[in-house]
């Protein structure tokens, strides 16, 4: 249990720090208000939407691997967070108050991280080059995140690395990879 505790004082200390910078920031708060609404799910469906109304010949493998690693990352994600039950930080740091209402109770792990990543490593395995940048956007999705206060630093690193980690999963069961 001690090794937990250190991690938990590390990852509020960083938390402290980062949601500090944010706010002598406005307009990074602002930034991070709408990349972090990115990340709500809206993506998830018109990326493979899209596909189709490109004529994508990828489209068809797109949308099926995304929707079953989405269907897995989702059900992996609800057992950790409501068997973990790690509390908010404005619920576990004095006098700490979170810049947004997340909608629902538990920090552990980052669902719109998570989701993100996952959206951006399929993504880049299945249609590689530019949409490699989806990296950049997913790890805006987690900064923006912390910085608004509804996760602690090591939320974030968990769910990206859940995130990628289902996507490479299935593109692997799926012989994309």
């Amino acid at each position: 249990m001690a090794i937990l505790s250190t991690l938990h004082q590390w990852d509020a200390r960083l938390l402290k720090r980062l949601f500090q910078q944010g706010q002598r920031r406005r307009p990074l708060i602002q930034l991070s208000r709408v990349v972090s609404h990115s990340g709500d799910g809206y993506l998830q469906v018109a990326f493979p939407i899209t596909a189709w109304l490109l004529a994508s010949p990828a489209a068809s493998a797109y949308t099926a691997a995304l929707a079953l690693a989405f269907t897995i990352e989702r059900a992996v994600y609800l057992i950790l967070k409501n068997g973990l039950q790690r509390r908010r930080p404005q619920e576990i740091i004095p006098s700490f108050n979170a810049l947004v209402s997340p909608s629902d109770r538990f920090s552990f792990p980052s669902g719109h991280t998570s989701a993100a990543f996952c959206l951006a490593t399929m993504t880049g395995i299945i249609f590689g080059g530019p949409f490699l940048t989806l990296y950049g956007w997913a790890c805006g999705v987690g900064l923006s995140r912390v910085l608004l206060g509804a996760h602690f630093p090591g939320d974030i690193v968990a769910g990206a690395t859940m995130g990628s980690a289902i996507a490479m999963m299935v593109a692997s069961q799926l012989g994309l990879l």
